[in-house]
């Protein structure tokens, strides 16, 4: 594979004394989904805040689309974010705004278009999502938790992203609405061409649409297929692919490798 789109080496983050991340190396490559799994405390979210230069680094770089973001002027990393799309955990939508008007921030942020045209692509993104037309005007009080996910990764799609970070994307949903957006993610990716990077605690999701899978541990990163990750002997990755939760992704395995 070549081409990385997200390319971090030598990641340290830390808190006063408290090391988080050390020496931490990951490369993601053009069109894949990417899982981000971890033991509480390991630094999932610290990771992906880092990434978005929210957080700021102790040593190493971060390099996306070739770029060093972590060593860069300030609107030279701003046209790198432009090219990301970002879902936090429950939409984390505007709640004095519609479902339009959230859609429409990061267009009058970072662009000159037209209000009728920003109207117009908030209408597209939320037909793009699955959700209802009528959900445009709806505040997010009024949506369900399934709904508000959708209106955010609308939101997040606004400015036609090249990679896309989800924070928990089916955290809170039942088992039917986390199968349906598991879904829709893979769609979106495959009609698109996005590439995908998910921190998740969903083993489903992890099976069903993730290329690849990294893994937080001992401050340190470990990336693999579900069936690598599986067969390796550390106690974390035994306890958290072998334990009950994980018999359906199990299963899956064994009789994809059967077939």
């Amino acid at each position: 594979m070549s081409n990385t789109i997200l390319d971090i080496s030598g990641l340290r983050t830390q808190f006063g004394a408290s090391v988080i991340h050390d020496n931490l190396v990951l490369k993601v490559q053009p069109g894949e989904i990417m899982g981000i799994v971890g033991g509480s405390g390991t630094g999932k979210s610290v990771l992906l805040r880092t990434i978005l230069g929210l957080n700021k680094p102790a040593a190493g770089k971060i390099k996306m689309f070739g770029e060093d973001i972590t060593d860069c002027p300030d609107e030279e990393r701003r046209k790198v974010l432009r090219r990301m799309g970002v879902l936090f955990q429950d939409g984390a939508l505007f709640s004095s705004m519609t479902v339009a008007q959230n859609i429409e921030v990061p267009l009058a942020e970072h662009t000159d278009i037209s209000p009728e045209l920003r109207a117009e692509i908030s209408d597209v993104k939320i037909n793009l999502v699955g959700l209802p037309l009528d959900a445009a005007n709806k505040y997010p009080s009024e949506l369900s938790g399934g709904m508000r996910k959708r209106a955010g990764l609308a939101r997040a799609l606004a400015l036609d992203p090249e990679i896309l970070f989800l924070d928990e994307p089916t955290a809170g949903l039942d088992p039917i609405g986390a199968a349906r957006f598991d879904e829709l993610i893979r769609e979106l990716r495959d009609a698109l061409g996005l590439t995908v990077m998910m921190v998740t605690h969903d083993l489903d999701s992890l099976n069903a649409i993730c290329d690849r899978i990294a893994v937080l541990l001992d401050k340190r990163i470990k990336v693999g297929t579900m069936q690598e990750l599986m067969a390796d002997d550390h106690p974390w990755l035994h306890d958290y692919f072998h334990g009950p939760r994980a018999r359906a992704a199990q299963d899956t395995v064994a009789g994809t490798e059967n077939t």
